[in-house]
């Protein structure tokens, strides 16, 4: 439980810049050198065995740090970088030295907001983004960043900002992946002196002005109606072609037509119950009488 509190503390300390003193390693070891001293001077009737021990105690409990597998920090000697410590357990003398914040090395997110910026177009959006970045080298973070955390994200604002006013929204709708690339770019070239890398920005999400969507929308529609028409005038002007073609075949070869009359009578009167008018003179032109004859002797009777 005190482990939990210290660690916790340590964390939420560190994320404000603040620096926590005590360690839970070194409170161990100040308590258990606190704890023999007192059973050293009940056992010798002495207070000499408790007063070095609370000393070497309390002096452990300031000078024990501990850092994580992911985390290093700066030490501070009278003010003066002496180098980097961590992972894992190291020392430090008490008053002379001091720790910086502890820098997590692991990927981390920032999610990043741009609230009606003006696309090229003049269009006022909302773009939500995701920032990933990574702490590469934690000296250049510490010395010569006050607040890195709070860089990146403004850096990501005006970033996004920027190549927001710079593409139309048919791009930053159309286009997420290469204006987050571009994102990218911009924020790696700020944040690598910084000892910071930027390995990917993702647009999440482009919101635009309701009445724009319905425009959109209608416009849309409007253009596949557009469409629609053209495609359905093609197909009447390819009919009329084949029309054209065939009216010219059928001129020159009557038997064609014949034929062709033929199977289209043929094709009404096929159905059962189908009734057909023919005027007797296309009934005398094309020799429709034994037709009729069979197809009646078939079982369908038409009525012509």
């Amino acid at each position: 439980m005190i482990y939990k509190m210290l660690k916790s503390g340590r964390q939420e300390g560190f994320e404000k810049g603040e620096k926590m003193p005590i360690s839970s390693i070194g409170a161990a070891l100040g308590i258990i050198c606190i704890v023999a001293g007192v059973v050293a001077t009940s056992a010798t009737n002495s207070p000499i065995p408790a007063l070095v021990a609370s000393a070497i105690g309390i002096y452990l409990m300031f000078a024990i740090r501990v850092a994580d597998q992911w985390e290093k920090v700066a030490v501070l000697r009278l003010g003066r970088y002496v180098g980097l410590r961590g992972p894992g357990m190291f020392h430090i003398i008490p008053i002379v030295d001091s720790l910086s914040r502890f820098v997590d090395q692991r990927v981390r997110v920032a999610s990043v907001t741009a609230e009606s910026a003006l696309t090229r177009d003049t269009v006022p959006v909302n773009v939500d983004a995701i920032v990933f970045w990574v702490v590469w080298n934690a000296e250049k973070s510490i010395l010569e960043v006050e607040d890195f955390i709070g860089a990146i994200t403004l850096s990501a604002q005006t970033a996004l900002r920027e190549s927001i006013g710079r593409h139309h929204l048919a791009q930053m709708i159309t286009e997420r992946e290469t204006l987050g690339h571009e994102l990218q770019r911009i924020l790696d070239e700020k944040t690598n002196p910084w000892g910071i890398t930027v390995q990917s920005v993702e647009i999440r999400d482009v919101k635009i002005p309701h009445e724009l969507e319905d425009a959109m929308s209608r416009q849309a529609q409007a253009e596949r109606e557009r469409q629609a028409r053209i495609i359905l005038g093609q197909a009447e002007t390819e009919i009329a072609d084949n029309f054209s073609k065939a009216a010219l075949t059928y001129q020159d070869n009557p038997v064609a037509l014949h034929l062709r009359a033929m199977n289209m009578l043929y094709e009404a009167i096929k159905e059962k119950g189908a009734m057909v008018i023919v005027p007797s003179s296309a009934v005398e032109t094309m020799g429709l009488g034994g037709m009729l004859a069979t197809a009646a002797i078939g079982g369908n009777r038409p009525q012509v």
